[in-house]
């Protein structure tokens, strides 16, 4: 397992070093552009849409937010953020916050190509990356190749890491936690309350994750403002140190390639993109699934889910570590000692059931990204049942792993994942202009946009006829 984890997580460095930051940051970059920054322009045009009802089918405008959201706000949020700032230092946070800002175009392009190109699903609706791929690129292969990278990070990769984080949470009630049977039950608890909830179908993914995740995240982030109030004396310091650590380039690139890939930059863009998935190709899945009458209204609401995710709740995180005055401490026991430094013994409790629903809303989240792209290879109910076994597998499996083990993998299936579906969005992204364009010129022409395919001048998709 050492050996394994060393080699993961070396492909893991040269992926995000040598590929991924750069093509992250360029496809960014070139569809706000594109778009003449959607992400600034229409931002509270999206607030609009989301308190918007479904009409004939699928799921709400919010319930699709909420699963997205609740496979992008989990312990990446929490974990993540203080993993980053532990390696790479207050500098990182900056990274994050930029990654999301222009990675937020990337992921209004993603999701309103995934809803023109939706499929009827029973009585919803599904799609996503491998859909547009095998319909707009005319690559069925291809689409299965994202569907198997995709399968692999959220079902395998992901859910095993938050399995693990809720399971590492624990160490400070049991602190022979690794050396206990411990594992074992909490591995075994968490798969079978996982199973209940996707047995119901998507429509009750949709209902647990519009109920634990907006809740939560909530009272989180009333948590970190108390704590940044309380230590606001130290907040122009909090700052400072985010700015000029970020563009401090002499630490940055001074120690070579093994310095680099512990650096701000590299930290807070592994784990902004683990956070907030812009681009990757995961939300895409979920923005299939709403029932509105033009995609670019879930292209808006997928684009405000990045802000949600890295702007609210990753900087409430970066703020009560940095506004705590506390040091000590990897990952979770980082945020626990931050948060009793404020708190006392009941924040660690708090943060502890935090980890939990965050972590359990997420592997909720996560298999609904899975099924859909399972479907997509083999749409059949004994293929489907045995995936859903494995996927408790695995849950199971996650509570026993090391830190390193559960971190590296989940990147590395990410970045692969990531790669096939930039790729795609920069072959397709002008049909996703076009829609935008049309949504803007009927909503200046005082009309509630309603879409047809032929209006853009297209004609191979299925729902949109």
């Amino acid at each position: 397992m050492e050996k394994f984890t060393t080699i993961i997580g070396n492909m893991s460095d040269f992926l995000y070093t040598w590929i991924l930051v750069a093509l992250l940051i360029i496809t960014g970059l070139y569809f706000s552009f594109r778009t003449k920054f959607v992400q600034i322009r229409l931002l509270p045009e999206s607030l609009k849409v989301i308190s918007e009802k479904k009409h004939s089918g699928g799921i709400s405008s919010f319930q699709a937010l909420m699963i997205s959201t609740a496979s992008r706000v989990g312990t990446g949020n929490i974990i993540g953020v203080a993993l980053a700032i532990g390696t790479g230092g207050p500098g990182a946070v900056f990274w994050m916050w930029l990654l999301a800002i222009i990675g937020s175009a990337s992921a209004f392009i993603e999701s309103t190509l995934a809803q023109i190109y939706k499929t009827k699903d029973g009585d919803g609706f599904r799609g996503g990356p491998a859909y547009y791929i095998q319909t707009a690129l005319k690559s069925r292969p291809l689409g299965i190749l994202f569907s198997v990278f995709l399968i692999a990070c959220f079902a395998f990769g992901f859910n095993a890491l938050q399995a693990f984080n809720i399971g590492d949470s624990l160490k400070y009630y049991f602190p022979h936690y690794s050396n206990s049977i411990i594992p074992v039950v909490l591995g075994a608890v968490l798969a079978v309350l996982t199973g209940i909830v996707i047995y119901g179908g998507v429509k009750r993914i949709g209902f647990i994750t519009s109920g634990i995740v907006p809740v939560m995240a909530l009272i989180y982030i009333g948590l970190g403002l108390f704590i940044t109030i309380k230590n606001i004396n130290l907040l122009p310091g909090v700052f400072k140190d985010i700015f000029t650590q970020a563009f401090d380039f002499k630490a940055i690139f001074g120690g070579g390639v093994g310095a680099f890939t512990s650096s701000c930059i590299m930290q807070g863009i592994k784990r902004g993109l683990f956070s907030n998935e812009a681009g990757m190709g995961s939300a895409p899945n979920a923005a299939a699934t709403a029932d509105v009458d033009h995609p670019v209204k879930q292209g808006l609401v997928q684009m405000f889910s990045v802000f949600i995710d890295t702007i609210f709740i990753c900087s409430t995180t970066a703020m009560i570590l940095l506004c705590s005055g506390v040091s000590e401490g990897v990952g979770i026991q980082y945020v626990q000692n931050a948060v009793r430094a404020n708190f006392g013994e009941v924040g660690i409790h708090f943060i502890s059931i935090a980890i939990f629903l965050f972590a359990f809303s997420s592997l909720i989240g996560n298999y609904c990204y899975a099924e859909a792209n399972i479907k997509f290879i083999k749409d059949n109910k004994i293929v489907l049942n045995i995936f859903r076994l494995c996927c408790l597998v695995m849950i199971f499996i996650g509570t026993q792993l090391s830190l390193d083990t559960a971190w590296n993998l989940a990147d590395l299936l990410m970045g692969f994942m990531a790669i096939v579906n930039i790729i795609a969005i920069l072959i397709l992204g002008n049909i996703s202009i076009k829609c935008l364009n049309d949504y803007v010129k009927q909503k200046k022409q005082g009309k509630e946009p309603v879409f047809k395919a032929k209006d853009i001048g297209l004609d191979n998709t299925e729902y949109w006829k």
